[in-house]
């Protein structure tokens, strides 16, 4: 332990989630000495729970993966307290991902005819980003189908057989007009594989910030992992950080690297930068722009259960998340969105999770007994649902500097965040949910969300990139413009949310920016 604490190391990265795990790897791979500092811990290798740990105390929360402290977020003028979606430890929130791997389309990242883009573009386009994507595609081990309505596109490793029942939902599907196709997942068709949606994969199926990141940069020999270790602050000059300061069972130590990344996620990497505050750095670390933290981006969630024929045949169960559709990708000058399986059965223990998350954003939510009188209506709803296959819609969200992540210095551990919905993010929403209606008519369906709903799991854009320093915290290749030697290998850095999951782009990007890394530091002296 001394060793990994006492010398120098050309990388550290902070999390060893999806984006530091993998960027990470690359790092290792190319011949450089890298050490992943995480806050939680490398945890049993079989362990398989969710999310829904069933406890409130930190170390035990933090031993299961999950965020030891409950997050504070203001939602429209509304406080409130309650466990978010954030995990911790090797692996990050990753290890309960769906592992959606899905690409961005090109308006996502640029203006396209008919459709200009809400920030004037990315200041890395679609076709150079094309051939990291390609890299992730292999790295993460994604299987599916090609989208009929997409540009053409490599071959996909083959996905598992669909369930007969599923199989006869997607010709329902087709027959009212759609386009379903394969998801694409990161999941390794190994002998036996349960896919883990939602949950930790026991085995290297799922492939993750753990299976397909650290364990593999571990394998190389030139990497380490300090778990249970708390990043409080970098130091350094103007131009150079030297130094992370950290703290491991109650002791303090600084660690130094030529380079360092962060990577703990859109909520927690401008916390670290705002702590950091020094006589060099006075509105915090790499904050000249005053935008670290800001223009903070979700997605908004439609859910909807939609029931196969009712005289599909029943067969042996298949795979959970089966289909992805971009029918409603986008509408006309309007910004949409993926309409996707979730991958999580309609059963009582994932309702229940649903229920109870609602239910800590509501003003009751310290009145104990409520968490148990949801066993019922969770109970209710699952026998309602029944064989229902619960798709999600997600709907772009675009940038507002209003919406930021804060950082208490007398609370270090809370996440806290301030977030409006727009009233054109709104008024989208609504023509999603009436074109959708439209489009599933026909088709036996239920509306499982009312009010607008964040998708918390998907947190982006509170370092974004930008060729201008005054409009940005990071430049093209992720690296601090304030700083020559401190990179970014998150969500943070995306300009705009896209219509698909992050976890493809997140793997794009960390690859790229390894690269970049890996070339800058070759080159020095």
């Amino acid at each position: 332990m001394d060793e990994l604490l006492n010398r120098s190391w050309d990388v550290i990265i902070v999390g060893a989630g999806l984006g530091g795990g993998l960027c990470g790897r690359a790092l290792a791979e190319a011949g450089l000495s890298v050490l992943f500092v995480e806050k939680g811990s490398t945890g049993p290798r079989l362990a398989e729970n969710g999310q829904e740990c069933g406890y409130d105390d930190p170390f035990a929360r933090q031993m299961f993966g999950c965020w030891p402290v409950p997050v504070e977020s203001t939602v429209d003028g509304a406080t409130s307290v309650g466990w978010g979606a954030q995990g911790v430890g090797v692996g990050g929130t990753s290890v309960f991902y769906a592992a959606a791997m899905e690409q961005p389309e090109r308006h996502d990242m640029e203006s396209v005819p008919g459709l200009p883009h809400p920030t004037g573009g990315w200041p890395v386009g679609y076709d150079e980003f094309a051939p990291w994507y390609d890299r992730a595609r292999d790295v993460m081990a994604v299987n599916g189908s090609q989208d009929p309505l997409g540009e053409p596109a490599a071959p996909l490793a083959a996905p598992r057989p669909l369930a007969a029942r599923d199989e006869a939902l997607g010709q329902a599907l087709e027959r009212a007009g759609l386009h379903p196709y394969r998801a694409h997942l990161g999941i390794r068709q190994l002998e036996g594989c349960r896919e883990c949606i939602g949950r930790k994969c026991p085995r290297d199926c799922k492939m993750d910030g753990r299976s397909a990141g650290v364990l593999p940069a571990l394998a190389t020999g030139r990497a380490a992992v300090l778990d249970g270790t708390d990043a409080l602050s970098l130091q350094g000059d103007a131009r150079t950080v030297t130094h992370l300061r950290v703290r491991r069972d109650g002791v303090e130590h600084l660690l130094s690297a030529r380079a360092f990344v962060l990577a703990g996620g859109s909520l927690s990497s401008p916390r670290l930068l705002l702590a950091s505050s020094t006589d060099y750095w006075p509105d915090g670390c790499g904050n000249t722009s005053g935008l670290v933290g800001r223009g903070l981006m979700f997605h908004i969630n439609e859910r909807i259960a939609i029931w196969p024929p009712r005289n599909a045949p029943v067969s042996a169960p298949g795979p959970l998340k089966t289909f992805s559709l971009r029918d409603l990708y986008r509408d006309g000058p309007d910004r949409m969105g993926l309409f996707q399986s979730l991958g999580l059965p309609a059963d009582y223990g994932n309702i229940l999770y649903v229920l109870r998350q609602r239910y800590q954003a509501s003003p009751f939510r310290h009145l104990r007994i409520g968490h148990e009188l949801l066993r019922l209506p969770a109970l209710t709803a699952a026998k309602l649902l029944g064989d229902a296959r619960v798709f999600a819609g997600i709907i772009e969200d675009l940038p507002d500097e209003d919406n930021r992540v804060r950082h208490d210095p007398a609370r270090p551990d809370t996440i806290i965040y301030e977030y409006r919905m727009s009233e054109e993010l709104l008024a989208r929403r609504l023509r999603f949910r009436k074109l959708l209606k439209r489009r599933l008519r026909g088709l036996r369906s239920l509306w499982l969300s009312h009010a607008p709903e964040l998708n918390i799991a998907h947190p982006c854009g509170t370092l974004r990139f930008s060729d201008d320093p005054r409009q940005g915290v990071l430049d093209r290749d992720c690296k601090a413009h304030d700083l020559d030697n401190l990179f970014v290998a998150d969500a943070s850095f995306m300009p705009s949310s896209t219509g698909v999951n992050p976890g493809m782009t997140i793997v794009a990007n960390a690859l790229r920016v390894a690269d970049a890394m890996a070339r800058r530091l070759k080159a020095a002296p």
